[in-house]
């Protein structure tokens, strides 16, 4: 499945925080990683994912996204190290959902906004706590985000 993604810092969080309802804890790591691809592990809340990406491109990457028991997860993570941590909000604007990620550990303070376009053209509101895109710059990506853990 193609994944197209355009990704903003937040600016305005103590403006957005009273918009959003309940988060979710996200812990993620990587299986394998390189230039054009990777294997990532997540437990979302109770559920558990194996995803591969590829593509060197962020705004435009395959993704294929599977289901795994959650005791798997766990297992797979004891073989990774380190572990990113964040709160994935979602936040409806216009007719396009967005995911906000309050990251934790050394990345604290870190707010991300992402969202999943039908292709690189379609257009969408850029709403008011949207800051700068960082689609393209590679130190936002949650596989070099690990890295500084």
């Amino acid at each position: 499945m193609l994944e197209i993604e355009r990704k903003f810092l937040v600016n305005r969080w103590a403006e957005l925080a009273p918009l959003l309802s309940e988060g979710i804890e996200i812990r993620q790591a990587y299986i394998v990683e390189s230039e054009d691809r990777s294997l990532r592990i997540r437990k979302k809340g109770n559920r558990a994912f194996l995803t591969l990406k590829f593509g060197k491109a962020a705004l435009r990457r395959e993704e294929f996204e599977y289901e795994i028991p959650a005791s798997d997860a766990e297992a797979l993570f004891s073989h990774c190290h380190p572990s990113l941590h964040k709160t994935r909000y979602e936040l409806k604007v216009g007719s396009h959902l967005w995911e906000i990620d309050v990251f934790h550990q050394s990345l604290t303070g870190l707010i991300l906004a992402e969202i999943e376009l039908d292709d690189e053209y379609t257009p969408f509101e850029l709403p008011f706590w949207a800051g700068k895109e960082v689609t393209d710059d590679p130190e936002y990506l949650n596989i070099n985000l690990i890295k500084r853990l």
